[in-house]
């Protein structure tokens, strides 16, 4: 999971994208293509300033253009060029995309409840968890193979495929996947390369943190 051995140190960093007006109306987006608001691009912007320091040697994103706008402003202050995948889109979920949450509790609740569970359901009739994950993780480990020694990855995507791809590569069982709690608009977690493969260390992180000192580290 780790790739070659002679290659520590990699970092991949799992960027959320902006606000979008769905965001703002709790209107489930899925793979549905819906543009920032004008304040979700002030987030990337933002972000993208932080991330910058982080000095990342590559960018790949979502081709939906909200992943896609936030990316940019990363790109536009780093001179990387953004590889665009549409492997790395939000998870399709069918007659749940455009609803809200109340819509969604209304018309599905059963199959809500059960995806809070952690049972592999269909919403919507569209991908499961561990489709998302079969195609998103690939593509990421994919572009961290191609990383220096040391090298950081930023992938920005979305809430969902983001925590999927986390738990894949963290070995979790897909059941555990809903132990990882959503990424707010322009938060990103960490992923850090150790001797038995990925490890997480920041989690829905917004600013750059203090080195971790002490016996765990």
């Amino acid at each position: 999971m780790n790739g070659s051995s002679s290659a520590r140190g990699r970092r991949i960093v799992l960027w959320r994208h902006g606000q979008t007006a769905w965001n703002l109306e709790r209107r489930f987006q899925g793979s549905t293509d819906i543009e920032l608001t004008d304040a979700g691009v002030g987030q990337a912007r933002r972000a993208a300033r932080l991330l910058a320091s982080l000095k990342p040697d590559a960018i790949v994103a979502s081709d939906l253009r909200r992943a896609a706008a936030t990316a940019a402003e990363l790109a536009a202050v780093t001179g990387l060029e953004v590889a665009h995948d549409s492997a790395l889109r939000e998870t399709y979920a069918g007659a749940w995309q455009g609803l809200t949450h109340e819509e969604i509790i209304g018309q599905y609740g059963e199959q809500y409840a059960a995806w809070k569970r952690g049972e592999p359901v269909r919403r919507g009739g569209g991908e499961l968890e561990t489709e998302v994950a079969d195609r998103a993780a690939p593509v990421v480990l994919e572009h961290a193979a191609k990383l220096p020694d040391a090298g950081t990855l930023v992938v920005a995507s979305h809430g969902g495929t983001i925590r999927t791809t986390i738990g894949r590569l963290l070995g979790l069982e897909a059941h555990h996947w809903e132990g990882l709690g959503g990424l707010t608009n322009c938060c990103w977690s960490v992923l850090g390369e150790g001797a038995r493969g990925w490890r997480l260390l920041e989690h829905n992180a917004g600013t750059l943190p203090e080195p971790v000192l002490g016996d765990d580290d």
